[in-house]
């Protein structure tokens, strides 16, 4: 079942996961506007906003927080083209908040993923059961969210992951 009407928020939604949260990424670029001055920023100085308590990372440091400190287990996957675009660059440049706050992330190079059956979205998988489709227009900006939970779209999802995770190298390994 397709459920496009009701999309909650990420902080209902990891509120709501009991075991896993599991995020695929699989763009090179985004265009989310509220990252957007920050990663002005980051191109023309080459720094990023590290500190957890700011503005730009309090709402989601608190919510993985929180989530993981329940025992839910909360991963991010990034397929990645290199070298990698200026955006996947920031990416990484800040991934280490992401870390700390307690996501384990891992990053795989595009060209290890030709042999694994992708969906066409990023998603969030929340239990195993619940998929939130992340939508974004041609120029990387998000558009209307889609929530589904039949099981033959949450396993390929939860397939699709685990072949990507078992590939992936580590955040704390990986060089772009």
């Amino acid at each position: 079942m397709t459920r496009s009407d009701v999309v909650p928020g990420f902080d209902e939604l990891l509120d709501g996961a009991q075991a896993s949260a599991l995020h695929l990424e699989m763009r090179d670029a985004y265009g989310v506007p509220a990252e957007s001055p920050a990663f002005a920023h980051w191109l023309a100085t080459g720094t990023r906003e590290m500190d957890p308590a700011s503005d730009y990372w309090r709402f989601w440091v608190d919510l993985v927080r929180r989530t993981v400190a329940r025992g839910v287990v909360v991963r991010r996957a990034r397929i990645v083209s290199e070298p990698l675009s200026d955006y996947a660059r920031y990416g990484l440049a800040g991934a280490a908040v992401n870390a700390a706050a307690g996501e384990d992330i891992r990053y795989l190079p595009r060209r290890h993923a030709s042999k694994i059956a992708l969906p066409g979205n990023d998603f969030w998988l929340i239990d195993g059961r619940l998929i939130r489709w992340n939508h974004f227009s041609g120029n990387g900006a998000p558009t209307e969210g889609e929530m589904s939970d039949d099981p033959a779209a949450a396993a390929l999802c939860a397939t699709a992951f685990t072949a990507v995770w078992e590939c992936a190298t580590p955040l704390a390994d990986y060089k772009a």
